[in-house]
């Protein structure tokens, strides 16, 4: 049996067929929070950054739907997420921020030519 069964679920993502799936459980940081009080899970705060395809000409709040309906039984569970931070990008915009990144940090970064 799994010891983060609320992160596993979370990779039902997987349906959105992501090249970027990062989940992070930030549920220690909130467990001192009073709608936290005698909460006895340890999975109840998330950040997921994902990368998909899927989200190809959708605008934020549409992909944010999208993760939802598939977490819906996690995020409708007495114990289970109470909050979900998401970071959703395509496989471009991902392109685009790598390469902000980059720069940022002072490395060349690649000029894109356009016909």
């Amino acid at each position: 049996m799994s010891t983060t069964p609320v992160e596993d679920a979370m990779r039902i993502t997987k349906a959105l067929n992501p090249s970027t799936l990062e989940i992070y459980n930030d549920s220690h940081m909130h467990a001192h929070h009073k709608a936290m009080q005698g909460s006895v899970s340890r999975e109840t705060h998330f950040r997921l950054v994902i990368t998909s395809e899927a989200f190809q000409s959708k605008i934020q709040p549409a992909r944010h739907r999208m993760v939802y309906a598939l977490l819906k039984d996690e995020l409708e569970r007495a114990g289970g997420i109470h909050a979900l931070q998401l970071r959703t990008r395509t496989p471009e915009e991902e392109e685009r921020q790598l390469a902000r990144e980059k720069v940022e940090q002072g490395q060349p970064s690649a000029e894109v030519e356009k016909s």
